[in-house]
């Protein structure tokens, strides 16, 4: 027997066999499991937002402590700079101070050494002897000898000293001091041979000179140059001879004949002119013409006293140039400046002032004790 139902029985409406709808049938089983899903989120994010509230709150806290600490740390460093400051300037003071305390060291210092040296010497000069004195005053006396010589231009100064170091030698009487004794022999022959410029003698004529300027008679001044030839003729003396012995209205209508003549010919002249530019000179340029000539001979005196001799010679070239071109040849007071120009060229030598090396050199092995 078939246990299934037969075919031909009757079905029912579909409406009435229908399966119910999923969501009729699954929500009621649903609807518990939705809220407690709903009250898990809730507490997850009250959890998370109690860990950030917690976390913020900590972050604060850490925020404010270290403001805190940076806030400390900015008052000592504050507090460090200024007690770096009140150092350094403590510092400052102490090196000013200290660098006074040295300078015044170092002054003292220096005085120390200066009264040691001082002393050094001073027991230098106890313990030398006497032949040590006596030779170290002779070479003392021979610079300033030299130092002399050098300023004067004349030999005496060392000639001197050398006869007066001889003579202290002479009466020393110390057979060690013989070398030196022969080598200032032979310096003081060398210096008694040796021509120098006498410098005296030379600035007293150029003195001389300057002053006689003013009296020379120009070339151009034709009644002085004619009453000059007039008395200086060989004949002056014999016409002079010869009046004495004629009568008195002779002699006087002779006298004034000469003088009539003398101006008449005083006159109109003719003559030879070889230089043009002393004739044609004007009286107003004679001054500057002695002028001229005087500071030439003062700029050889300057040359002089400054040992340039070139330069001298030149000047007093010059100077003689002029005496014979402007002024008169035939006058005794140009011939008188002419020849002491002359004597002054002749006088002066650029020769240098001998030297004491031979003197000097025994002083020192005398001084060393060899």
């Amino acid at each position: 027997m078939s246990s299934a139902p037969p075919n031909d029985l009757p079905q029912p409406p579909a409406a009435a066999i229908a399966p119910p709808p999923a969501e009729a049938v699954i929500a009621p089983a649903a609807a518990p499991g939705r809220a407690t899903g709903v009250g898990i989120t809730h507490l997850l994010l009250a959890v998370v937002a109690a860990a950030a509230l917690a976390s913020s709150v900590m972050l604060w806290q850490k925020l404010t402590g270290i403001q805190e600490q940076l806030a400390r740390q900015s008052a000592d460093s504050g507090a460090l700079a200024i007690e770096a400051r009140t150092i350094a300037r403590q510092a400052e003071d102490q090196v000013r101070e200290t660098s006074a305390r040295l300078s015044v060291a170092e002054a003292r210092v220096s005085e120390v050494a200066l009264q040691r040296s001082q002393l050094e010497e001073l027991m230098q000069s106890l313990s030398r002897s006497r032949d040590e004195n006596l030779v170290v005053d002779i070479e003392s006396a021979i610079r300033l000898a030299q130092q002399q010589a050098q300023l004067t231009g004349s030999l005496d100064p060392l000639v001197a000293a050398l006869k007066s170091a001889d003579q202290r030698i002479e009466r020393a009487a110390q057979p060690r001091l013989a070398p030196l004794q022969r080598a200032i022999s032979r310096d003081l022959d060398r210096l008694t041979r040796a021509a120098v410029t006498d410098t005296a003698g030379l600035l007293g004529r150029l003195d001389e000179l300057v002053r006689q300027v003013d009296d020379l008679p120009v070339l151009n001044a034709v009644a002085q140059a004619a009453a000059t030839r007039r008395l200086s003729a060989p004949a002056a003396t014999s016409t002079a001879t010869d009046q004495a012995n004629l009568p008195w209205w002779q002699a006087t209508l002779q006298r004034s004949w000469e003088v009539v003549r003398d101006e008449a010919r005083g006159l109109v002249r003719v003559s030879r002119i070889d230089q043009p530019e002393a004739i044609l000179l004007a009286p107003d340029q004679t001054f500057f013409l002695r002028e001229n000539l005087k500071l030439k001979l003062l700029n050889a005196r300057l040359g002089v006293l400054a040992r340039q001799y070139d330069s001298a010679r030149a000047d007093l070239a010059a100077a003689t140039a002029a005496l014979n071109k402007y002024f008169d040849p035939t006058s005794r007071r140009t011939q008188n400046a002419a020849t002491m120009l002359q004597q002054a060229q002749q006088n002066m030598k650029g020769a240098e002032l001998p030297r004491l090396d031979e003197t000097l050199s025994a002083l020192a092995t005398a001084a060393a004790g060899r």
